[in-house]
């Protein structure tokens, strides 16, 4: 390597940390973004044969904002409502305080006074949130900061895809061939996870908050979207939430309910499973249970909410680039000296 080539890598390292820096305060939104271009971008290019690719462009952003942002911003607010409500329902009453402190008394001697904790620990909390105003502000700002770029970046993500597709192929050091195969695979991968894992957890999650909204099960759109979440992680499912809800309905009384749920969800949501991911995923590449369970939840910890898809999307493209270097190394090697 001669100085020239070092100084150049030099800066390219400087200037690639330079730019994550700048990344990383809005990676979710960012993210966001490549997933709902991932998702349009088949149909800007249908639109592209009738429209300019501006107009094109413009016409999915506004069908992103209608279909995707705006039911999930009205989701998110319907969820942060149940989950306000469930944390008002919690009264002395509720948590038969009482009935704790006499049993705390008579398993240890001691006698509490859970309701007087309970307030004081009320006091401490509206103080620190009253505290914490300026930081709920930053975080709001931050977040229509963040919508905005992920707007923006959709657009032209949508507009100049195609210009930057080819920018990458023409810097990426590979044959056209290995190229073709390795994009083809990641776009396999990205769709199976897609498809085959977000699509049927949302399936899931749905059919079974029907069943929980059918018995009058409270805040059963919480537990829908609870439900969703943990649809996507192999082996744990919607079971996790609707299990518990018939044990409720059973210490509230309503065996008929308990045993309606209890069939409805072992049977319709079973079958959901059973047979539509089978016929989803089958079009797609297969990725084992442990690759969506690991990428999901390493993928929150990694990248947060975005990382129940990206996850599995990072996992999913690394045995396909080791697929395609396998099939192609022996003749990289000879092609460009390896040993």
């Amino acid at each position: 390597m001669n100085i020239s080539k070092g100084y150049l890598l030099t800066l390219v390292a400087i200037f690639a940390y330079l730019s994550w820096q700048l990344v990383v305060p809005f990676l979710q939104y960012i993210l966001m973004a490549i997933l709902l271009a991932f998702v349009l971008y088949p149909l800007q290019g249908r639109l592209e044969r009738r429209f300019s690719p501006t107009v094109s462009a413009f016409a999915l952003l506004a069908l992103a904002i209608t279909v995707f942002i705006v039911p999930f911003v009205i989701v998110l607010a319907a969820v942060a409502d149940d989950a306000a409500r469930m944390l008002q329902n919690l009264d002395s009453e509720t948590l038969q305080v009482a009935e704790i402190e006499r049993y705390i008394a008579a398993e240890t001697g001691y006698e509490v006074d859970l309701a007087a904790t309970l307030s004081d620990s009320a006091q401490q909390l509206g103080s620190v949130l009253v505290e914490q105003t300026t930081a709920w502000i930053g975080v709001l700002t931050h977040a229509l900061v963040g919508f905005g770029v992920a707007l923006f970046l959709l657009y032209y993500l949508l507009r100049d895809g195609d210009k930057l597709l080819a920018w990458i192929r023409d810097v990426t050091p590979l044959p056209s061939d290995v190229q073709d195969e390795f994009y083809t695979e990641l776009d396999e991968v990205m769709w199976a996870v897609l498809a085959g894992h977000v699509l049927i957890a949302l399936i899931q999650g749905i059919i079974a908050g029907l069943g929980l909204f059918a018995t009058g099960i409270p805040n059963a759109g919480f537990w829908t979207v609870i439900m969703i979440v943990l649809a996507l992680i192999p082996l744990v499912g919607a079971f996790l939430v609707w299990g518990p809800a018939v044990v409720y309905l059973l210490a509230m009384n309503q065996p008929i309910l308990a045993v309606a749920l209890f069939a409805y969800s072992a049977v319709i949501v079973g079958i959901s499973d059973d047979y539509l991911r089978p016929i989803v995923v089958d079009r797609y590449a297969q990725l084992n249970p442990a690759v969506i369970i690991l990428g999901v939840l390493g993928g929150v910890y990694a990248f947060g909410v975005m990382g129940l898809f990206f996850g599995p999307v990072v996992l999913g493209a690394l045995i396909a680039t080791i697929n395609v270097l396998d099939d192609n190394y022996e003749r990289l090697a000879e092609e460009y000296g390896m040993t």
